[in-house]
């Protein structure tokens, strides 16, 4: 499959509140440097001395920089609000700066000595602000654009008013139209290029064009001279909003792939467009749809002369829809249509134009629907360039099924255009970082490359989003804030993966005193009964279908939800063991019996004897596998009592007629399914409960989509937790201890007749192969653990372990 050329192999009150005061261009991408923290910066924020600052804009920003001779390094640090593309000789250099909020905003450092030549230089940059139409997910105080060099070396292209600026009123946002394709849509806007307004010498050395001006502060209402430098965080005084902190993470990959091929079109000879040109005569409406094979989040840049008069619209879908909106096998094009996000361009008849988006769009199919005037249209070609987070795979699987194969594969390439300088829920509608996806996201960054630096940034931003009341929002960083209260106890499981996951102890000591504000205020809402009351804002738990009209969660005449308060328990279960290990034995203290009322609350109130299952809560109008599954997992239920559990759960997901009527659980709380088959003993049944993936690859899927049906995203990384369950439980490798001081290796093959994965570790790559009756664990010098099967554990040493599965 195509697919596979992705991989590059959570006491008293006094004691409460006293504890809780370079890789797609990497001869100019700078890492380590930007992860210093700088102490005073002497380039002031600039911006236009008189256009809006707060309304949607976009600006040019030039600087002249003679050299006599070429430097060994020219570093610099940039950043801007909202966003900047970095140019030198007319050179694309990199963009940013990842998202942050106002008290964490982020600069990217460049070195540019390597596009440098003798002589006069152009330093140049366009900014731009979407205002009312930026994605939720940017957040903003008005425009601006900031440069520094690193040291005194570097100061000539220190932002001040001797950098020039021109307001870009060719290349402008392009709002979605109140007509046509409506589903929720959080994304930034399509953008419109008018080629007859835009500067198409803009990047040329010099003032060539009227509308270059000294640029201004980006600070208005301060008078002070000076004013409008730079801060870093933590500087007293500032006198703007941005407090400036290094972006830690790499550059986001910039790489050519291929935009697509032509699968429909109204015009009858393309050729080899969008390889070569394609002349679209005057006064023709035609319909150009090219098909990738796969989704990407990429640049698309097209190229065209000519056709004075004419429209181009590129519109940008996941998969084609019919006429009544709906999706179906996603290889199917007939005569369905792409809706959704679009870009406008509008030629002016010059020659070899060309139009690239300042922010990457998510696309299968790409139309291009083009009406000419008087004047022929070419299309002199169409190219893409490939962007996300530059993860580099060193795990591998591969099993006796090769449909496991692509599973694994289609998984990771989800979780792949899901992550970029933030993971996203979805590359196409939202580009938000929710805790409850994002945790499974971290998941598979562990097990897919050994690395934690985006698992780390989410950790960190929502923690950083808690409100004064002490819980997280939904979603960080978000200019809308969203409250989902079950997702702050998934934020402190996300704190516990990482505890066991990677051996940054430090790491996890910093965040866990906002565990307690979010513990703190669950501890509010927890009943005498020990059963969690119903809690304010939205209470999501799964997307689901009940087959009665009960909200979900559901709650009984008292306002208790056994549902959310399992929730509770494992996150009280994930705090404490923290807390005995990194923490304070106050808070084990605090917690300990809050979790023994919680675990005897749902019992005494949700177990239903009759049905051997957890009702949702007290009034058992509702039973749902969400809560059962969860009892199992944490517990609830004696150990010896959960097989029979499971196995109640097992048929609502295998579809066995004799099965209870249960809530389903949907493609995203599988995972906690999975970890559910595994606690009780029955993880060799896991393999049984992908026939929903077996179906995707039927259905033309290459990512996995949002839920069931005629779902609306189909890049949901939350779908994607088979990539990390194919390695942990059929592989069977997982951390023995927090930190993965030591490794467990406990296979469940099911039906298969051979498996053979790599993991990787600290110390290096983990491997085991199975084959018939006998297999081989091969661990990396240092690491030690324990083979298991069949209830028999083995001692497992460095180096080549014979196993045997008899």
């Amino acid at each position: 499959m195509r697919i596979a050329r992705r991989f590059r192999i959570p006491f008293p009150a006094a004691i409460f509140c006293a504890v809780v005061l370079l890789i797609a261009m990497p001869a100019v991408l700078v890492g380590e440097a930007a992860q210093t923290l700088r102490p005073k910066w002497k380039a002031q924020w600039i911006s236009h001395p008189t256009a809006p600052l707060k309304e949607a804009i976009t600006l040019h920003f030039k600087k002249a920089l003679e050299l006599k001779a070429v430097p060994e390094h020219f570093v610099v640090h940039v950043s801007a609000d909202n966003r900047f593309v970095l140019y030198v000789n007319g050179a694309r250099v990199g963009d940013g700066p990842a998202r942050g909020d106002l008290q964490h905003w982020r600069y990217e450092t460049f070195d540019l000595a390597p596009m440098l030549k003798p002589g006069v230089n152009t330093v140049a940059a366009t900014v731009w602000n979407f205002g009312i139409f930026a994605p939720v997910a940017q957040m903003s105080d008005r425009t601006g654009f900031l440069l520094e060099g690193d040291t005194a070396a570097e100061e000539a292209v220190n932002t001040n008013p001797s950098w020039l600026v021109e307001e870009e009123k060719g290349q402008i946002a392009f709002p979605r139209e109140p007509h046509g394709f409506y589903a929720y849509f959080a994304a930034g806007p399509g953008e419109r290029l008018r080629a007859g307004d835009y500067d198409w010498n803009w990047l040329a050395n010099g003032t060539v064009g009227s509308g270059w001006v000294h640029a201004g502060s980006a600070l208005r209402e301060i008078v002070y001279p000076g004013a409008g430098s730079a801060a870093s965080r933590g500087r007293s005084d500032p006198d703007n909003a941005w407090q400036l902190v290094a972006d830690p993470l790499p550059h986001m990959a910039y790489e050519a792939e291929d935009p697509g091929h032509v699968v429909r079109s109204s015009i009858a000879e393309v050729g080899d467009f969008p390889a070569k040109p394609l002349a679209i005569p005057a006064k023709t409406h035609a319909h150009i749809m090219l098909d990738r094979s796969e989704l990407t989040t990429a640049y698309p840049l097209l190229k065209f002369s000519g056709g004075n008069g004419s429209k181009i619209r590129m519109v940008y879908a996941e998969a084609l829809y019919d006429e009544k909106q709906h999706k179906g096998n996603r290889n199917e094009v007939g005569t369905r249509q792409a809706l959704g996000i679009t870009d406008e361009v509008l030629p002016d008849g010059g020659e070899h134009r060309s139009f690239e988006p300042m922010w990457w769009r998510t696309w299968r199919y790409l139309d291009l629907d083009v009406e000419t005037g008087e004047q022929a249209l070419t299309l002199d070609g169409l190219e893409a360039h490939y962007t996300a987070y530059p993860f580099k795979v060193s795990a591998s699987f591969s099993s006796s099924d090769p449909d496991l194969q692509k599973i694994w594969e289609i998984g990771w390439h989800t979780a792949q255009l899901d992550a970029h300088e933030t993971y996203m829920d979805t590359p196409y509608y939202e580009q938000l970082q929710y805790s409850g996806d994002t945790r499974l996201q971290a998941l598979i960054t562990y097990a897919m490359t050994g690395t934690d630096l985006l698992p780390r940034q989410a950790i960190t931003a929502l923690d950083d989003s808690r409100n004064t009341a002490g819980i997280t929002t939904s979603r960080y960083p978000s200019q809308l804030p969203q409250y989902i209260p079950p997702f702050s106890l998934l934020w402190i499981g996300m704190l516990h993966d990482n505890y066991m996951y990677r051996a940054d102890t430090g790491f996890v000591k910093s965040i866990l005193p906002g565990t307690r504000t979010v513990l703190e205020w669950f501890a509010g809402y927890q009943h005498q009964d020990g059963v969690l009351g119903q809690l304010p804002w939205w209470s999501f738990v799964d997307w689901v279908e009940t087959e009665t009209t009960k909200p979900f969660p559901s709650y009984d005449a008292n306002n208790e939800s056994c549902l959310t308060t399992m929730q509770y328990i494992g996150a009280l279960e994930d705090a404490i063991d923290m807390e005995k290990s990194l923490g304070s034995p106050e808070y084990v203290a605090l917690y300990t019996p809050r979790l023994e009322r919680a675990k005897k609350g749902v019992v005494a109130q949700c177990w239903d004897a009759s049905k051997g299952l957890f009702a949702d809560n007290a009034t058992k109008d509702l039973y749902s596998e969400h809560t059962n599954m969860l009892a199992v997992l944490h517990d609830v239920i004696p150990k010896k009592d959960q097989p029979a559990l499971m196995r109640l759960v097992e048929a609502k997901q295998l579809g066995q007629p004799q099965a209870t009527k249960l809530t389903g659980a949907s493609f995203y709380f599988r995972y906690y399914l999975a970890r559910a088959l595994d606690h009780a003993g029955m993880a060799d049944d896991y393999l049984k409960t992908l026939s929903d993936w077996h179906g995707f690859l039927k259905m033309g899927f290459t990512t996995w989509p949002e839920q069931p049906g005629d779902t609306r995203s189909d890049s949901h990384a939350w779908t994607a937790h088979p990539t990390y369950d194919l390695l942990t439980l059929v592989a069977g490798i997982a951390p023995a201890e927090p930190g993965f001081r030591t490794v467990r290796v406990a296979p469940h093959l099911g039906d298969l007749t051979r498996l053979e994965a790599s993991y990787p570790h600290a110390a290096g790559l983990i491997h085991v192969k199975y084959e018939g009756a006998s297999g081989t664990v091969d661990l990396p010098a240092g690491l030690t653990g324990v083979f298991v099967w069949k209830g028999k554990t083995t001692p497992l040493h460095p180096g080549a372990n014979q196993v045997s599965l008899k």
